[in-house]
């Protein structure tokens, strides 16, 4: 998951029926105690920053139990107004309330993903009921949306600009949670939405536990002939940290096919590899998430006809750009009808290679192809990743390419700052300055794997820009790259490297959003545009002048060698069909569950079986290109916030390729280009209507898929 949707409320779509709304007492010792709770208050390091220091396990329950009477109060201080709903004193008031309840759950929800402990864990099951409730109390207070909707009634032709974005959508989360819904509906909504807030929970923590089940143990360093000293390294590392069952151990990502394989000559290992990763959750071991599966689609389908749409899919994708299956299938069929062709190529070639040395009856198998792909590649291109591995210094991507790229384009400067706490050791703090020395931001990063990390890679906030709250962003990534023993570099690979550059461009668009209101502001747009940053700011990894500056050898410093540049970027769209097959695969499981009525949903033992159909269905049921997620370990569906969405990133790269194919014909890294982009797109959060958005930048009417294509490097194109 490329962004992180940090709160519950937004994964889940929550609207219930309303709860007792009155204030609990509490003693003097437990009021003096919340008081001492140092998330009780904005922090007192600069511009709100979390105080890491001070922060413990213990006070996360506390402070959101007052932070939620609190708003209790302030939405009880609306409905009991006698005067008449204007939207100053009821939508406004409605923004206005819940900063706190903000504050504590966006840190909340940062340590549950990215340092789960065993108290946090225990924390979030209490948290997540209590947050769910409250946010079905907000949704279905009969007074609170009665107000809203005579605004929405007879003041909305009189607002202008953002005040009426901020009614619009402020109206139409209400609706979209049930709220015109009649009672009897509400109740089973609440049931509804609270079972689901559960079963996305338990699902997200099952599948970090899952991986380390299945991890992967080797005694002999032989059995693991052709990984790098790095890679041995960090298998070594790997068991070491997770109890040392063994001497090596390959720690399982959260994708199907594993990068380790591209490397490993033994072919038992690499399918010893694929099958803990394919397996993972699907039953056959010690984890199965079917049940939940099932239980979280029939839910959302049911919730989806209660709201009067045929299936969770139509209710989904009526609040996004694409607006309905039919558009997104079109979208889709375009892409698969180009990619067929040139994958079964790319199959028949790979197999025709691994013949060459292991025989003419050798069937090529799903955890071969990376083995056989990289031994083609490298023959193909005369270079291999350990050679270009050394030119991607961590830091140097970091700070001589991520943060060079925004300096060129935006004008931005970044300065470490070590007077900071932060949550993980590992982290680094970044004060985040505009051209004229103005402070913008903080930019917290958060890079290496560890066990109470989930898989992934993400970008958040601990806190939002918002002119009408006087908040400056403070943004973070995270990711999960392999820290280096002690006394290394990190090296990265290509496309960890990018992956710097994608996240880095969702907190851009945290970082330079200019709005006024905080519901509005940064990435708080529709799913299948949120992509557009990131997807766009990872073209600048490849233009020559920031490749040059930050691919330099972690010793000598010297830049990375014409000849190996020329080969290794040359090589980018090698068996390019893989890559797009794995996300098109992806996407049409996830609208195939999405797209089911309540009654059609599948029992739990034939989950996988209904995964197979619905891509036989579509044309991309390939064991060679199997889903880049699997139903059994979705985690963007099932446990995060792209349930009939994943499409997203294909929908979002389109948005991305035509933008950068206008910086390039502009200027890639003229600060004209750069600027206008920012004051149009990156700065202008949900203010606007996005296609209008997309459209005021490029010039363009629609976007053009057939850019896609060839920015992968088909010649067919849509």
């Amino acid at each position: 998951m490329k962004i992180h949707l940090n709160k519950l409320l937004l994964a889940t779509g929550l609207a219930c029926s309303v709860l007792a709304a009155g204030a609990a007492t509490g003693t003097p010792q437990r009021e003096n105690k919340v008081a001492n709770n140092p998330l009780m208050k904005p922090s007192t390091l600069p511009f709100g920053a979390p105080d890491f220091s001070r922060i413990k396990g213990e006070h996360y329950l506390p402070a959101l139990k007052a932070a939620i009477e609190q708003q209790r109060g302030e939405i009880a201080a609306i409905t009991d107004n006698k005067q008449r709903p204007t939207f100053a004193n009821t939508v406004l008031a409605y923004e206005k309330s819940g900063r706190t309840l903000d504050r504590v759950s966006s840190i909340f929800f940062c340590v549950t993903e990215a340092d789960k402990t065993p108290e946090i864990e225990k924390a979030e099951a209490e948290i997540i009921p209590l947050l769910t409730d409250f946010e079905n109390e907000i949704k279905f207070n009969g007074k609170l949306f009665g107000r809203i909707k005579y605004v929405y009634d007879h003041e909305r032709q009189a607002l202008r600009g953002e005040d009426l974005r901020l009614l619009d959508e402020v109206y139409k989360s209400f609706v979209r949670a049930g709220a015109l819904l009649p009672q009897d509906k509400m109740a089973r909504m609440q049931d509804i939405n609270r079972q689901l807030a559960k079963l996305q929970q338990d699902f997200g923590n099952t599948l970090p536990k899952a991986a380390g089940e299945v991890a992967v143990w080797v005694d002999d360093a032989k059995e693991l002939a052709g990984l790098s000293e790095s890679d041995l390294a960090q298998c070594r590392k790997d068991a070491q940290s997770r109890g040392g069952k063994a001497a090596y151990c390959i720690v399982i990502t959260n994708t199907t096919q594993q990068p380790i394989l591209s490397g490993l000559r033994n072919r038992g290992l690499r399918e010893r590899v694929y099958n803990a990763s394919v397996h993972r959750t699907d039953g056959t071991g010690a984890f199965n998430t079917f049940p939940q599966v099932v239980q979280i689609a029939k839910l959302r389908a049911e919730k989806a006809e209660l709201m009067g749409y045929k299936n969770y899919a139509a209710y989904s994708l009526d609040n996004v750009m694409a607006k309905n299956t039919d558009n997104v299938y079109a979208f889709l069929r375009q892409l698969i009808s180009a990619y067929k062709p040139k994958a079964d190529a790319e199959t028949a070639a790979i197999e025709a290679y691994a013949r060459q040395t292991e025989g003419p009856d050798f069937k090529l198998q799903p955890y071969d192809r990376l083995y056989y792909s990289a031994r083609m590649k490298r023959e193909q291109f005369n270079f291999s990743e350990d050679e270009v591995k050394p030119y991607f210094n961590i830091d140097s991507v970091l700070v001589n390419g991520v943060f060079y790229a925004a300096h060129r384009v935006y004008g931005l400067t970044f300065s470490e700052r070590h007077d900071l706490p932060t949550y993980h050791p590992d982290m680094k703090v970044f004060d985040v300055l505009d051209a004229d020395g103005r402070q913008l931001a903080l930019f917290y990063c958060d890079y290496f794997r560890r066990p109470t990390k989930r898989g992934g890679a993400w970008m958040s906030s601990f806190q939002k820009q918002s002119r009408h709250r006087g908040q400056l962003p403070i943004i973070y990534n995270v990711c999960n790259f392999a820290k280096a023993p002690d006394g290394q570099p990190t090296l990265l690979t290509w496309d960890e490297a990018q992956t710097m550059f994608h996240e880095f461009g969702h907190a851009l668009h945290g970082m330079l959003s200019d709005c006024n209101y905080n519901t509005l502001s940064g990435t708080a747009v529709a799913r299948d545009f949120v992509e557009l940053p990131s997807q766009f700011n990872e073209s600048f990894a490849s233009i020559p002048e920031v490749f040059n500056h930050y691919a330099r050898h972690y010793k000598t410093g010297e830049a990375m060698p014409e000849e190996l540049k020329s080969k290794m970027l040359g090589s980018l769209n090698f068996h390019s069909a893989y890559a797009l097959g794995e996300n098109l695969a992806a996407t049409c499981v996830d609208l195939a569950w999405h797209c089911l009525s309540s009654s059609e949903i599948p029992a739990a033992d034939k989950a996988l079986d209904f995964e197979t159909s619905a891509l036989k269905a579509v044309g991309l049921l390939d064991s060679q290109i199997p889903p880049r997620y699997s139903t059994s370990y979705f985690n963007h569906v099932w446990g995060g916030g792209y349930a009939a969405g994943y499409y997203s990133y294909l929908w979002s790269e389109v948005l991305a390729v035509n933008v950068a194919g206008y910086f390039a014909a502009h200027g890639p890294l003229t600060r004209t280009v750069g600027d206008a982009f920012r004051a149009k797109v990156l700065s202008r959060g949900n203010t606007r209507d996005l296609m209008s958005v997309f459209s005021d930048f490029t010039g363009l009417k629609a976007p053009d898929a057939a850019a896609l294509l060839k920015a992968r490097g088909f010649k067919r194109s849509c």
